[in-house]
Order: C-alpha cells, then sequence, then structure tokens
C-alpha cells in the first residue's frame, strides 16, 4: 500500500495494530478521522492518554478501576463472602449486565495455558487463594469459559483451596462447552450464574 504521507503511513500502521484491524480498515479509519473537526481527534487522543495513564486495577479484585478499589468491591450492598472467578474485565462487564449476581469478583488476567507459556504464576491466583484461607469467603464460583484451559485453571485453583471450609460451585453448563464468556447472551448467562452447580460435580462428568 503507498502513501503520499509518512505521517499519515505512521497514523495507518499504529492503527492497524489493533485486533481485527487491517490496514484497509485502519486507513479508511484514519482517513475519516481527517475529515472531522480537529477538536473531535484530539478529544480522542486525550480520551486514550488518560485512560494509559491514569487507569488503575482495583487492589481486591484486579478489574479495572479509577480509583484503588472498584466500584463493585466498595459497594455496601454487595456481598462480600461470595466471589465469581472470572478470566478477564469483560467477563465481569457480560455478568453483571444480567443483574443475576450480586456477590464480588476475581479477575484472573487470563488462563493456564502451557502452550501458550502462561502458568499459574502468571495470573492472579495467590491473592485469590490468600483471600480464601483468610476466612472472608463462604463460596467460589468459577465462571471461566468452558474450555481446557478454563477447566484447568479451574482444578487448579481447587486443588490450592480443596481444604478450606467453603462451597465451590462452577456456572450452569447453558453455556456451550468451548464457548467463550464474553460472547454468551445475558438470558444464558445469567441462568447459568443462578443455576450454578458445585464444582466437585462438574469434575466427575
Amino acid at each position: 500500500m503507498e502513501f503520499s504521507s509518512k505521517l499519515l503511513e505512521r497514523a495507518v500502521n499504529e492503527m492497524s495494530q489493533l485486533p481485527g484491524i487491517g490496514k484497509r480498515t485502519a486507513l479508511r479509519l484514519v482517513l475519516y478521522m481527517l475529515r472531522q473537526p480537529k477538536e473531535q481527534t484530539l478529544a480522542l487522543s486525550e480520551a486514550l492518554q488518560s485512560m494509559r495513564n491514569e487507569v488503575k486495577f482495583c487492589k481486591s479484585c484486579h478489574n479495572i478501576s479509577d480509583v484503588e478499589l472498584c466500584e463493585i468491591c466498595s459497594n455496601p450492598k454487595r456481598n462480600e463472602t461470595i466471589i465469581c472467578v472470572v478470566e478477564d474485565v469483560r467477563d465481569v462487564m457480560a455478568i453483571e449486565n444480567t443483574s443475576s449476581f450480586r456477590g464480588l469478583y476475581h479477575v484472573l488476567g487470563g488462563k493456564i495455558s502451557p502452550m501458550d507459556g502462561i502458568g499459574p504464576h502468571d495470573l492472579n491466583i495467590e491473592s485469590l487463594v490468600h483471600k480464601v484461607k483468610a476466612g472472608h469467603v463462604s463460596e467460589l464460583i468459577f465462571a471461566l469459559s468452558s474450555t481446557m484451559e478454563g477447566d484447568t485453571t479451574n482444578f487448579y485453583i481447587y486443588k490450592q483451596i480443596k481444604d478450606c471450609n467453603i462451597t465451590t460451585s462452577t456456572i450452569a453448563r447453558g453455556i456451550s462447552v468451548g464457548d467463550e464468556l464474553e460472547y454468551a447472551d445475558e438470558i444464558t448467562l445469567g441462568r447459568s450464574i443462578t443455576n450454578r452447580i458445585p464444582f466437585e460435580s462438574s469434575i466427575k462428568l
């Protein structure tokens, strides 16, 4: 692809690094922004810079937040004894949209995947185990995607806390095996949370 401007080429190259954005789509987006009022493009640039420089991760659940303790963890109406374990922040958003869960979350930041070089120590597992062993948790809900990596991660965490006196459950298999949680519709996902089953039962299947 030939460019008449090095500045345009650089903008297209940077935009095309976004997931799902090829060079042609990146060019279309860049040219669109070039046609908009300068203030609009600057507002987008400033919003991205502010997000990158100022966004935080909740010190308790590792969710994205503007402050040290996210709105969910600091909400006194949430049941802090029930923790839903998810892969990333998109899963928190998906479950919150169902309005079916009033506990807290714990964002692992990924799944155990030896093929990708991701082990237990690369995830936020240690802080989760610490929460459970501190005695403040009555139930742990495993809400990772129904994939081999998700099941492996669930089982690893379960082995770490199985001697603790808590209930472990997993979302009901209304979510198809192999599906990513974020793509499930809200009704199915909400029912899966409400009709969760004991984790021990899921590993015997």
